[in-house]
C-alpha cells in the first residue's frame, strides 16, 4: 500500500483482489477513537472515480473507505459485468472484510453516495443489512438510466446478447428490494429535486415504497441555485455533511418528508445594512479618529535590538496592535492622550507591518493605521520626523502640534 496525504489525514490506497473483480479502494482511519465506518460510492463525474475525495470528509471522524468504480477501464455502477454480478460479490466482500477487520458490524456503518453512487449506497445497504444509507440524487431505474445516458457503460454491463431484456433486469434491482421490505430497520435518508432532470422518473415515483421503513427520510431540495441533476448535491453539502457527522457519531435523525428553508436572494437588505452600520464596532474617522503614531517613522529603519512605539488616541482607552496579521500588544492610553510600547524581545531584521487601531471606552473601534518599517541590524538611518495616521488637512487636536509629512492612514 501506498501513503498519500489529504490535510492531514493519511489516505491508504489498496487492491481486494480475492473475489472474481479486484477492486480498487482508498482509506484512511478514524480520528478520535470512533467506532463508526462511512462507504463512499462515486458518481460518473467524480475525480478518479472516487467520489467525495476531495477533502469534504477531512474532519469526518469515522474510518473512511473510498470504493472505485473502475472495471476494465469502465464505470460498473459497482454492480456487474455482461450481468455478471460477481462484481457486485467482489465490491461487497472488500466492505465486509474492512468492516470485520476494524471489529465493527453492519449497525456501525454508513453507506453514502451520489447519482450512480446514490444507487449502489441503496443496493448494497438494503441487500446487506447495513444501518445507514445516505442515496443522494440516485436512480432507481438503473437499466433505463444506462440507455438514456450512457451508452458505453450500458454495454459493458448489459452485454450483447439480450440487452434490452438485460436492462429491465436492472430495472428491477432496487424496487423488488424496497418491495420486499429488505433491511426494513435501516436508516434511509434519500436526497433530490424537481429541477433534477431525472427526478419524475427515476425518484418520485418510489418514494411510497417506503411507507413500511422504520426510518425512511426524503429530502426534498427546489432552489434558484439547482439548475440540473449535477448541482444538487452542490447545493445541499452542507447539510449533508452535518447528516454524516451525526450518523458517524451514532445518532440517526428522524426527520421525514422535509425541505430545506427557501432562499431569496434579491431580499431587500436596508433594513438590516442599516441597523450594522449604526451599531457597527469599527467607527468612521468623523466618529472616532485613528491613532497617530509618532515612533517609529512610517517607512523607516529602527534597531534590531527592538522598535519603540509610541503616538497619541484621543478619546481612546487603549490601542491595539497587530503585526503580519497577529495580535501583538494592547497598551493603554494616558488621561492626555498619549501612548507608548516597547517588545521585550528583539524583532527578526527585515521588513514588518503593523496595524493598529483606537478602543474607546464603550468598545468602538477606530479605523486602522498602518505602519511599515524595516529592522535593520544596524545603526538606522536617520529619516525626517513623520506623523502616522493623521490625514491631509486634518485640524490638529488644540494644543497639539502635528509636525510636517504627516501620513495618511490605509483603512
Amino acid at each position: 500500500m501506498s501513503k498519500a496525504s489529504s490535510n492531514g489525514r493519511h489516505v491508504l490506497n489498496g487492491i481486494e483482489a480475492s473475489g472474481p473483480f479486484p477492486v480498487e479502494y482508498r482509506f484512511t482511519h478514524a480520528k478520535s477513537g470512533n467506532r463508526h465506518l462511512v462507504v463512499v460510492f462515486a458518481n460518473f463525474s467524480a475525480p478518479d472515480d472516487y467520489g467525495w475525495s476531495n477533502g469534504v470528509f477531512d474532519n469526518v471522524r469515522a474510518n473512511i473507505l473510498w470504493i472505485r468504480d473502475r472495471f476494465d477501464g469502465m464505470n460498473a455502477y459497482y454492480l456487474c459485468r455482461n450481468m455478471d454480478f460477481g462484481l457486485a460479490d467482489s465490491v461487497q466482500n472488500l466492505i465486509a472484510n474492512v468492516m470485520r477487520s476494524l471489529g465493527l458490524t453492519p449497525d456501525q456503518v454508513t453507506l453514502w453516495g451520489g447519482s450512480k453512487g446514490g444507487s449502489a449506497a441503496l443496493y448494497f445497504g438494503l441487500r446487506y443489512g447495513y444501518r445507514n444509507i445516505v442515496g443522494i440524487v440516485p436512480q432507481f431505474l438503473i437499466g433505463d438510466a444506462l440507455e438514456k445516458r450512457h451508452p458505453k457503460v450500458s454495454a459493458y454491463m448489459l452485454g450483447d446478447g439480450a440487452p434490452a431484456h438485460n436492462a429491465r433486469v436492472l430495472d428491477t434491482l432496487l424496487p423488488e428490494l424496497v418491495r420486499a421490505h429488505a433491511n426494513r430497520g435501516a436508516n434511509i435518508y434519500v436526497l433530490s429535486s424537481p429541477q433534477d432532470e431525472h427526478y419524475a422518473v427515476q425518484v418520485e415515483p418510489f418514494l411510497g415504497m417506503f411507507q413500511a421503513y422504520d426510518n425512511f427520510n426524503f429530502l426534498y431540495s427546489e432552489s434558484p441555485t439547482i439548475t440540473g441533476h449535477a448541482t444538487v448535491t452542490r447545493r445541499n453539502v452542507p447539510a449533508l455533511v452535518g447528516l454524516l457527522n451525526l450518523l458517524a457519531d451514532g445518532y440517526a435523525p428522524r426527520l421525514g418528508f422535509v425541505r430545506h428553508a427557501a432562499e431569496e436572494f434579491d431580499r431587500d437588505r436596508s433594513g438590516i445594512d442599516a441597523y450594522l452600520s449604526a451599531t457597527s464596532k469599527v467607527q468612521s474617522a468623523d466618529a472616532f479618529a485613528p491613532p497617530v503614531v509618532t515612533v517609529p517613522a512610517h517607512d523607516g529603519e529602527v534597531p534590531c535590538t527592538g522598535p519603540r512605539f509610541a503616538g497619541t488616541a484621543y478619546g481612546a482607552v487603549r490601542v491595539s496592535m497587530w503585526r503580519n496579521g497577529k495580535f501583538v500588544a494592547s497598551p493603554p492610553v494616558a488621561a492626555d492622550g498619549t501612548w507608548s510600547w516597547e517588545p521585550a524581545e528583539p524583532w527578526t531584521v527585515g521588513r514588518h507591518v503593523v496595524k493598529i487601531f483606537a478602543v474607546d471606552p464603550a468598545g468602538f473601534h477606530s479605523a486602522r493605521v498602518e505602519l511599515p518599517f524595516t529592522v535593520v541590524n544596524r545603526e538606522p538611518v536617520p529619516v525626517p520626523p513623520a506623523v502616522s495616521g493623521q490625514p491631509p488637512g486634518a485640524a490638529a487636536v488644540p494644543g497639539h502640534s502635528v509636525p510636517a509629512g504627516h501620513y495618511t492612514p490605509r483603512y
